[in-house]
């Protein structure tokens, strides 16, 4: 094959999977986009805390995280999937569906901060830091300010348009985190961490209504309020059930321990949950709508599952890998020598994290049919399991033994979500499963790699061991990688 016939067929491949009109090209543009903005984000973030870790006390972001889980509570119990509503809805994109979408999504913010302004003290008095009431209050304004999004802010990512949709919520965010970085060296405490929280929602509202003009009007469509509710009925209570398995961690060892200890443990596990938060974004604000539109093939939808899940195990697992060799060379250089203790809950959070990104692949297949209720079982299974190990696992394991209940609940969850996927749309689970393979194998040749070289003591300082892991890892995919290529081209068909 000479090099115009390459050059051809690398032409027709691009605009078969980014230009055309497809659910495939279109999602592809989307994860493109999305995953640009979301990298821009996550980087500005990352950045951010290696420069406030090195200015605050490991104690402020042990406060900060109390304010968040506690404000996570309020916003969990009054969340009823009003967006995903009308994403989902056929007729979601009609004016008195949007306009139905905004009064309840304002009325639901008001409602929480409501809440949240009331129960500050009581938080502040149960952990024992008088400051804590205020830091909530000021910090949850920033909810009225989500709710008050422009109501035309919404249809961006039914109709699929992320280029508008990744300026409103990424660039939005990257604007806060640089009034906070600001605000830390002027006020050097938790205040600058609580002003330029509120602050990401506060430029995303504006430039929802910058991109998205329209204001929302004074009429109440009952009907597509009803409509509208009835989906969001069936998710009610699913985010209550996810903030116990998400934020329980730090409720009980904020009890248990100093608001040192949280911190270090928060801003350890920070280090792997952030770039999480953009790629599971990225998954449910393109896969989500991806299945809406062919929710009634099943067969295709089978497809993207594995589609999705074989690139995200191959992509996952070796990660896993390489943060459980330099978990504590990672730290030192990130944030400074005072983190390095935070190594353990770190991988132990590496592989919690992996797992989590797989099961929202079948959350997010779960809403686009229609059918979140569906999730309900997994996840109460998960926050029930969260709530009997928690304790226990803190009290003998200190603060590793958050993560690892975290591990046992998001295993169980998984596999019930498999199971239920198989009954749905007849998921073939020997397929799915030898998605792992490839993965498996560039993670053992790395895993080997790894030890073998702190065996024979190579890569002892920190900078040496992550390029020296790194290399082994890039090693690995090179060997094993074609035997991933070789599994796709055995399978037939496209998303």
């Amino acid at each position: 094959m000479n090099f115009a016939s390459i050059h051809e067929l690398v032409k027709v491949r691009f605009d078969r999977l980014l230009l055309a009109g497809t659910l495939r090209a279109k999602a592809t543009r989307g994860a493109m986009f999305l995953g640009g903005g979301s990298v821009a984000e996550q980087a500005s973030r990352f950045a951010r805390n290696m420069l406030l870790t090195r200015l605050l006390a490991p104690s402020a972001f042990g406060a900060m995280a109390i304010v968040m889980s506690s404000a996570a509570i309020v916003g969990a119990l009054t969340e009823v999937g009003l967006r995903a509503a009308v994403i989902q809805n056929p007729r979601g994109g009609e004016k008195e569906y949007v306009n139905a979408g905004w009064w309840m999504g304002m009325g639901r913010a008001l409602s929480a901060y409501i809440i949240i302004f009331a129960m500050a003290p009581w938080v502040a008095h149960f952990y024992g830091n008088a400051e804590l009431s205020a830091l909530l209050r000021v910090t949850l304004v920033g909810t009225l300010f989500d709710g008050a999004m422009s109501p035309r802010s919404i249809l961006l990512q039914k109709e699929m348009r992320f280029g508008r949709w990744m300026a409103i919520s990424n660039v939005g965010a990257i604007c806060g985190v640089a009034l906070t970085v600001v605000l830390s060296f002027v006020l050097r405490g938790v205040w600058a961490l609580a002003i330029g929280y509120c602050s990401e929602n506060v430029f995303r509202c504006l430039l929802s209504y910058i991109l998205c003009p329209g204001l929302p009007s004074l009429g109440w469509d009952r009907h597509a309020a009803r409509d509208l509710y009835k989906f969001s009925k069936a998710a009610f209570g699913l985010s209550f059930l996810n903030l116990i398995f998400s934020r329980t961690d730090i409720f009980v060892l904020g009890r248990l321990y100093s608001a040192t200890d949280l911190g270090l443990y928060t801003m350890s596990v920070a280090l792997v949950q952030t770039p999480s938060i953009f790629l599971t974004a990225m998954l449910a604000q393109t896969l989500f709508p991806a299945v809406a539109h062919v929710q009634q093939d099943k067969e295709r939808v089978n497809r993207i599952i594995v589609e999705v899940t074989s690139w995200l195990i191959l992509l996952g697992l070796p990660t896993v890998v390489f943060i459980y060799l330099c978990g504590r060379s990672l730290l030192l250089v990130a944030y400074g020598a005072r983190y390095v203790g935070g190594a353990k809950p770190l991988s132990v959070a590496a592989l919690v994290v992996f797992l989590s990104v797989l099961n929202v692949v079948m959350t997010c297949v779960f809403s686009g049919l229609g059918r979140p209720e569906l999730h309900r079982r997994a996840v109460a299974a998960s926050a029930i399991i969260m709530l009997i190990a928690i304790y226990p696992a803190c009290k003998l394991l200190g603060v590793v033994g958050g993560q690892v209940s975290a591990l046992l609940a998001v295993s169980v969850s998984y596999l019930l979500q498999v199971i239920r996927t198989r009954g749905i749309i007849g998921l073939d689970l020997l397929r799915y499963g030898r998605a792992f393979a490839p993965s498996l194998l560039v993670s053992g040749g790395f895993l080997g790699v790894g030890l073998g070289a702190h065996f024979l003591g190579l890569g002892t300082r920190p900078l040496a061991n992550i390029a020296m892991s790194a290399g082994a890892c890039v090693i690995a995919y090179a060997l094993c990688v074609p035997a991933f290529l070789k599994i796709r081209q055995n399978r037939t068909g496209g998303c």
